[in-house]
């Protein structure tokens, strides 16, 4: 198939991971909505799942394909990748239903491909704010209507992350779905932490008269009303202040499933 072969439009990111990195991004997607990864009606049935800048190394691709295939054995997955070398690097990995190519923001689709889901992680991060909004209309060009991005930032080891999810309502537009943060607890429970980790649309926005300056000053207070939780553990104490911020008036997702293992959903 003729695949698009425009120059990658984006810049090269650092490109360091770690093993395991965005494992939690992925549970976090497979808990979320499993049927994206199954569907198979329309143009879904051999619809891609992105990962968008993968780094030096093909591990975070090659880790999603054998989480994301015990959903669906026949998944094709596509890493996408601006440097040249780390493409290269990758492509002995590749088979049937597992590619690695050159792109950026313009993905490297062949003809007759879409997307049913891109996970761009650490990418934008290293962007200025400006280029947020013309990558993120850019990717909407290629993912079905249904379909989903998650985009944000981790820690090095993935211990904590912050994600916008946006769901592509046809016509190469996306509708903000959720702001998500996630924590394994092995760094403790500060609410500060997730402030550094912001995408890069929120990042600099925490300042009085923004939204999530609002939510993050409710959820401080939210957490220092339920510290005396922390004595049942770290996790008690998280899905307490997460109760004490719904409230207050926030749409989070209360559900146990989320709140026991360190997620909280803000719906927007």
């Amino acid at each position: 198939m003729k695949r698009n072969t425009q120059k990658p439009e984006g810049q090269p990111t650092r490109g360091k991971t770690a093993a395991n990195r965005l494992r939690r991004v992925d549970n976090f997607i497979l808990l979320y909505e499993p049927a994206l990864l199954t569907r198979t009606d329309g143009l879904f049935s051999d619809s891609l799942f992105v990962d968008l800048g993968y780094g030096f190394d093909a591990r975070t691709t090659l880790e999603s394909a054998v989480r994301f295939r015990r959903a669906n054995a026949t998944l094709r997955i596509l890493g996408v990748e601006i440097d040249k070398e780390r493409v290269e690097a990758a492509l002995p990995f590749a088979d049937e239903q597992t590619f690695f190519r050159l792109g950026g923001f313009n993905l490297p689709l062949a003809s007759g491909e879409h997307v049913r889901l891109i996970r761009a992680f650490n990418v934008l991060r290293q962007y200025e704010e400006k280029d947020f909004a013309p990558a993120y209309e850019r990717l909407a060009e290629y993912v079905l209507p249904g379909g989903l991005m998650i985009e944000g930032t981790s820690t090095p080891f993935g211990s904590l992350w912050a994600a916008n999810l946006v769901r592509c309502v046809g016509a190469g537009q996306w509708s903000f779905e959720a702001l998500v943060f996630s924590t394994n607890f092995h760094a403790g429970f500060d609410v500060e932490e997730f402030q550094t980790i912001l995408p890069k649309n929120l990042i600099h926005r925490v300042v009085k008269g923004e939204p999530i300056h609002d939510f993050f000053e409710a959820w401080k207070r939210s957490a220092a009303e339920t510290a005396a939780a922390k004595t049942f553990g770290l996790q008690q104490w998280f899905a307490a202040s997460v109760e004490a911020l719904a409230q207050k008036g926030f749409d989070v997702d209360r559900h146990r499933k989320w709140l026991g293992k360190g997620y909280l959903i803000w719906y927007l």
